[in-house]
């Protein structure tokens, strides 16, 4: 919260200097206001900071976040937007630009397009205030790869598009429709493709717009779970959330990582077998489950529900993509969940490295861009690494690197590697440490994503 202040400060102080500036006052503090507030809409690019008079105000703002309204003196304000680069590196790829602030006009700037081709769109509408039974909705079509559309607003539980029934509009990426006022209530937002209201693209189920609200919504690629191209993300002035396909489903896959444990079958509430005989180190490709809470059993291929190994209860979530790696000797085994993040982005390879060996203890991790580098003479990029850890993403540019893994504190003693990974940009890369593959005695690693393929 305190960093968020300090940026707000910044934005006000640039503002005001903006508005002492202008021709329309020579004092900040008796301009009129205006609104302004900023969404990451490209779907491949970094995180971005937003600097306004050259300042940095949001910082780290990641695809699909979007900030509240900033209340600040009309006047010109020079924006610009920097991507976050891996190694701490940045890159201007908007601007900077000015922008003439109004009085009574609300603005939001939209980073729209894939990141070769990014580019600012100003979306305005006058400030108002909105009926209490009534909310005002805007739609911008911001999904560069996403066709002409048709937007239905239409009552809860429509699975289709009734006969007869007009669009609210028609608009192609870029396309703005709207504002228009509502009554407050419970919708459905469908959205198909333009002429042909039997082909649904996406689908909002029963959404909620109360009265008074003044909503943003925007079409953005859609880079969670499911085969919906877009999803929706709704600005009501102080954030954003995001709108999934009602049909989205959570995609998880699973690993074998018990070096001493037989194949397994994972099955699903005593009824559905996800994953048939299973053996160490394989790892399955994305099941697409419905969202739910399940009961797993993983046991013996054919008895896993008359002999499991593990069972737990595993909740997976609309959209959202999980590794469930069984980890752990036989006589200890357990399921490990991890979260996974399966956007790519154009600017850096992203790796990940998840610590499953029982045998190796803590350990450091080591990322050089040569194979015989003395490790003696850098730092592990990870140090103290203990069993079930995992490093996060890691944001590394395209090249050859070299992974080597090591008891802490020594270095020159390789326990795994150096492994050589040729890294690409836009590309996603998964390791696993596991113990020897009998029998053989050298620990391994189970590669994963653009690594290698499922079985």
């Amino acid at each position: 919260m305190k960093r968020i202040l300090v940026l707000m400060v910044f934005l006000l102080a640039a503002l005001s200097l903006a508005g002492c500036n202008s021709s329309s006052s020579s004092s900040s503090s008796s301009d009129p206001t205006t609104q302004v507030r900023v969404l990451h809409a490209s779907p491949d690019a970094p995180a971005v900071n937003i600097l306004a008079g050259g300042s940095p105000v949001l910082e780290g703002v990641d695809y699909k976040d979007g900030s509240g309204y900033l209340t600040v003196p009309a006047g010109s304000l020079e924006v610009a937007v920097d991507g976050l680069l891996p190694g701490g590196a940045t890159l201007t790829v908007i601007g900077p630009l000015d922008i003439d602030l109004e009085a009574g006009t609300q603005y939001t700037v939209v980073a729209f397009g894939e990141v070769t081709e990014i580019k600012p769109l100003l979306i305005t509408v006058d400030r108002v205030t909105v009926g209490a039974g009534e909310t005002r909705i805007q739609v911008l079509h911001a999904a560069p790869n996403a066709p002409e559309v048709d937007v239905y607003l239409l009552p809860p539980d429509t699975n289709t598009v009734p006969e007869g029934v007009a669009p609210v509009g028609t608009f192609e990426a870029e396309g703005v429709l709207g504002p228009v006022n509502v009554q407050a209530g419970s919708y459905q937002i469908i959205v198909t493709l333009a002429d042909d209201a039997d082909t649904i693209v996406f689908d909002s189920g029963t959404v909620d717009l109360p009265g008074g609200a003044d909503l943003l919504v925007v079409a953005v690629q859609n880079t969670a779970a499911g085969d919906a191209p877009i999803s929706l993300v709704v600005m009501d002035g102080e954030g954003s959330t995001e709108i999934l396909d009602k049909n989205s489903p959570a995609n998880v896959r699973v690993v074998h990582a018990s070096a001493d444990a037989p194949n397994v079958d994972v099955v699903a509430n005593d009824v559905v077998t996800l994953v048939n005989d299973l053996a160490f180190p394989e790892f399955t490709a994305y099941l697409a489950p419905a969202p739910d809470t399940y009961n797993i059993k993983v046991g013996p291929t054919g008895n896993a529900v008359g002999n499991p190994v593990i069972e737990a209860d595993l909740t997976l979530e609309a959209g959202q993509s999980y590794t469930v790696i069984a980890v752990g000797t036989l006589a200890e085994i357990e399921p490990l969940v991890l979260v996974d993040n399966r956007r790519r982005i154009a600017t850096e390879a992203r790796v990940r490295i998840v610590h499953a060996s029982t045998l190796a203890g803590n350990v450091d991790i080591f990322v050089t861009d040569a194979a015989d580098t003395d490790l003696t003479t850098v730092d592990p990029v990870f140090s103290d690494v203990p069993f079930k850890a995992e490093t996060g993403y890691v944001s590394l540019a395209a090249g050859t690197y070299f992974v080597t893994v090591t008891p802490v504190g020594e270095p020159e003693t390789a326990a795994i590697g150096p492994v050589e990974l040729e890294l690409e940009a836009g590309g996603l890369y998964g390791a696993i440490a596991r113990d020897p593959l009998p029998p053989e005695t050298d620990l391994g690693l189970i590669l994963l994503d653009d690594l290698a393929e499922p079985i």
